[in-house]
């Protein structure tokens, strides 16, 4: 969930190992809790991520991911982030989102 707004943005059923160190997705719940924006800075050139409700910089994607899941990275800032157990998430008021975790 996004640690600003409580937004959903990411099921832990898309988190993967990628090795960065980083929290790593291969999509967000759904294409419309998230925006895009081309950054630059650092002289790169790479996707920005940032939640749709709070504007939050999340993190990046980058296309590196796993090919057999669509090959997208989403390299998120664990601390934009909030973690909420499977057990607690009825009594937080995210419960029609628990169809969406293996």
């Amino acid at each position: 969930m996004d640690i600003v707004s409580g937004e959903p943005l990411f099921s832990s059923s898309d988190k993967y190992e990628s090795g960065c160190g980083w929290p790593s997705f291969v999509k967000p719940v759904n294409a419309s809790v998230i925006t895009e924006k081309t950054d630059t800075s650092y002289n790169m050139r790479r996707i920005e991520v940032r939640s749709q409700v709070a504007d939050s910089h999340l993190g990046h994607v980058f296309n590196d991911g796993p090919r057999d899941r669509g090959g997208l990275r989403y390299c998120i800032n664990g601390a934009s982030l909030d973690f909420i157990p499977k057990a607690q998430m009825q009594e937080r008021g995210y419960g029609q989102w628990l169809q969406h975790i293996d």
